[in-house]
């Protein structure tokens, strides 16, 4: 199972009660497709950088789940056509590839290690076979 987070923007004019109904139709639909969730993060009302559907503002969530690699794009899908929810988001949790990345650049770094290693080697031999350029002042 892969770590991700969404961040969901639910629609400002909504009381508190119909935001947290469609917070939890957004649980469920993790839920439905073998994501369990880890933490929700509720930011309250904030006001949007521009409007959207007409409002200036909205209640922002963050919620991080666990689930397999195909559920985000079910989940995206049933997210787009739900009237109450303006903007989302599904990213994979960072941390973890944060991780894989610093493996891979670590073993990278050792093999580009080995070949600059191996290069200087080489650079020696090439100067003495190469003759040394003339001087164009040898005239004088």
């Amino acid at each position: 199972m892969n770590k991700y987070e969404l961040a969901v923007a639910v629609n400002g004019k909504l009381e508190e009660s119909d935001k947290n109904a469609a917070v939890d139709k957004v649980k469920a639909l993790i839920e439905r497709f073998g994501g369990s969730i880890t933490s929700v993060d509720d930011w309250g009302k904030k006001r949007y950088a521009y409007e959207v559907e007409k409002t200036k503002e909205g209640w922002y969530l963050f919620i991080k789940f666990q689930a397999e690699p195909e559920a985000p794009a079910e989940i995206e899908q049933r997210i787009r056509i739900m009237d109450n929810i303006h903007r989302y988001l599904i990213v994979s949790d960072e941390k973890e590839l944060v991780v894989k990345h610093d493996e891979r650049r670590s073993e990278g770094d050792a093999e580009n290690a080995e070949a600059v290693e191996a290069s200087k080697d080489e650079e020696p031999a090439k100067a003495a076979e190469e003759p040394a350029p003339a001087s164009e002042d040898t005239e004088a």
